[in-house]
């Protein structure tokens, strides 16, 4: 592998499968946010998890266009082709980010759809932001205080979580060896349906982005530090208010950085249709690892006019 020429030639990427997408910029809470976007319709927003950027929807973007949805995925603040500001990484700013690009793209609500941290973030903008989510689908993660005690009751399979907390170390083990411990997580951390090679060698490639791999680890050493602060502890109480639009929550059966009972648990936060679907064995990359099953289960809910429980 060698370092990327320029941050463009490696975010702004063609679909696999040949369709054509559109890349843009847009300005949101203070920063500038790419987006890779196909389709025409209700507003879809997809937001990716750690350590990825857009590319982790390039199934379903097609998938969700076709169904007649404008489909919009966004590289989270510090990743990909978005801005790298120096603070900004708490999750209550990140998901403003959210809903500001929801406003920049001149919609008065989206249906949001998030996996990993995006799906952390996906949940947090649903209950700050309830007027600009329709609906919810989160993937391989539980509600944010779900989250928190599986966190601090299954230290091994957080190990990734703790170990960000050490300064500077952790952005130098991750840029390593052209980024090799990335392509090492998606693959400990995916089911027996192992990603392509190509498919590991991009995700390295935008994690050697100067800045990113410190800027993708901070909302983590946020979640942590800020425990017992304030902040922290302001949130937390922030979190108890219900979901109160329809939530659909995915995850894979074999997903070993978060047990399923722990994200089943997530139910007792929504207020609204919540539908539950457990993907066999998957791990933790449902939407890559069988990108057919997983967008028809999500296209199918989203065109639902009366999800049930």
């Amino acid at each position: 592998m060698t370092a990327p020429d320029s941050t463009a030639s490696v975010v702004r990427l063609d679909l696999p499968s040949g369709r054509e997408v559109t890349h843009r910029d847009v300005a949101a809470n203070g920063a500038r946010f790419h987006i890779a976007e196909m389709g025409d319709g209700p507003l879809v927003l997809l937001l990716h998890g750690f350590p990825q950027f857009w590319w982790a929807w390039r199934h379903q973007l097609p998938a969700l266009a076709d169904a007649g949805f404008r489909a919009v995925t966004m590289d989270l603040r510090g990743v990909g082709g978005s801005d790298r500001t120096p603070r900004g990484y708490d999750p209550a700013n990140l998901a403003l980010d959210i809903t500001g690009v929801i406003r920049s793209l001149g919609e008065a609500d989206a249906a949001l759809v998030g996996h990993d941290l995006g799906g952390y973030l996906a949940w947090t903008a649903a209950a700050m932001r309830p007027k600009l989510v329709r609906r919810l689908a989160v993937s391989s993660m539980p509600h944010p205080r779900r989250w928190r005690t599986a966190m601090l009751a299954d230290v091994r399979r957080s190990s990734h979580v703790w170990s960000f907390q050490r300064p500077w170390l952790p952005e130098r083990r991750l840029t390593a060896d052209d980024a090799e411990l990335v392509g090492r997580m998606i693959r400990d951390w995916s089911g027996p349906r192992l990603p392509e090679d190509e498919t590991i060698e991009i995700y390295r490639r935008a994690m050697t982005i100067p800045s990113t791999a410190h800027c993708s680890i901070e909302p983590y050493r946020w979640m942590v530090r800020s425990m017992a602060r304030p902040d922290g502890l302001q949130f937390n109480r922030r979190m108890k208010k219900p979901v109160r639009v329809p939530t659909l929550h995915l995850h894979g059966s074999l997903d070993p950085v978060m047990r399923t009972r722990s994200a089943a648990g997530s139910g007792e936060y929504v207020e609204a249709p919540y539908r539950w679907r457990l993907f066999d064995g998957l791990g933790h990359w449902p939407h890559e690892e069988d990108p057919a099953a997983f967008s028809t289960e999500l296209v199918n809910w989203l065109k639902d006019p009366e999800p049930d429980r």
